[in-house]
């Protein structure tokens, strides 16, 4: 499997609303990326954020599925990933027929990023259990597994009920699109490796990890005792392939950066059994962030073996 390095799209950027509130904008990030060498370009989820968390720091975020249909329009090799959305939010056969209709129209070019989630008041915005959110998480799995079957399925879910449903068409990718389980927890390791196909923990500041309410990976330390107990919980449950390693959140491309610092550290967690990595790119306009994109891929992409 060929190396992979993703990208978090700009389009949660929403002031000034020309800069990326635009479909040219889409098409213009779409085509650098490509030009550029990156492999992939994700997107955030946040339906309907609480505004105390927007105005601590907080972020907006445009539709997952609309903004990455608009980008499969766009580009024609680039790969679609959702980074994360949470899946508790949307009943999972709503989740399971977008991804296969994206799949499909994309020519098989869906990776399905999922968390649990961490903001009290955008669950309660949706009407979802907060505390059960993991429970949750662990069967809308099972039933975007089973709906992607394309064969007739019945589920018994919490608050629904599937007696002799059908999805198709199924998903180009067999069986599925790939499944990366986000997370630092040891509940995320474990999830990843009974359910998912890659496990994505993420790489952030320690006050942004106490908000989200996740474990702090960042020491070379934390990065060996966490794939070592995912490594020993295969083991244990009998999954003889682990799940392959995706971390996010590696590095800010911005102006005046350090290219040998991102090889470098591109490298290290190669090293580690890193199959793909996130970084994201620090701009106040679309010119800026495209000629950066391209400037990594020229300098860092282009460096990679």
């Amino acid at each position: 499997m060929a190396f992979s390095v993703s990208v978090t799209l700009p389009f949660d950027i929403i002031e000034p609303p020309e800069e990326f509130g635009a479909i040219e904008a889409v098409r213009e990030v779409g085509l650098a990326l490509e030009e550029a060498g990156f492999t992939t370009g994700t997107v955030t989820d946040h339906p309907a954020p609480g505004s105390r968390w927007l105005d601590g720091g907080g972020h907006y975020a445009q539709d997952p599925f609309v903004m990455l249909s608009l980008l499969a329009g766009a580009t024609t090799k680039l790969r679609l990933q959702t980074s994360i959305i949470v899946l508790p939010y949307r009943n999972p056969f709503i989740t399971a027929r977008a991804i296969s209709s994206l799949d499909v129209y994309s020519k098989g070019r869906v990776s399905l990023g999922v968390g649990a989630g961490y903001l009290k008041a955008e669950y309660k915005a949706l009407g979802v259990d907060f505390d059960n959110r993991n429970a949750l998480m662990d069967e809308y799995i099972r039933a975007m597994k089973l709906a992607w079957t394309g064969e007739d399925f019945t589920f018994e879910g919490t608050g629904y009920t599937a007696l002799g449903n059908r999805i198709r068409p199924t998903p180009v990718q067999k069986p599925h699109p790939p499944i990366l389980i986000g997370g630092n927890s040891r509940l995320a390791i474990r999830r990843a490796v009974e359910l998912g196909d890659s496990w994505a923990p993420f790489f952030a500041p320690q006050a942004v990890l106490s908000m989200a309410r996740t474990a702090s990976i960042a020491e070379e330390e934390d990065i060996d005792a966490a794939i070592a107990y995912m490594r020993a919980h295969c083991e244990k449950v009998g999954r003889e392939v682990p799940p392959s390693l995706y971390f996010a959140g590696t590095g800010a491309i911005s102006p005046g950066y350090s290219a040998q610092e991102f090889i470098d550290r591109i490298g290290g967690l190669r090293a580690k059994g890193a199959s793909a990595v996130g970084v994201n790119i620090s701009a106040g306009t679309r010119v800026q962030w495209c000629d950066l994109a391209r400037d990594f891929g020229a300098n860092v992409l282009s460096k990679l073996d």
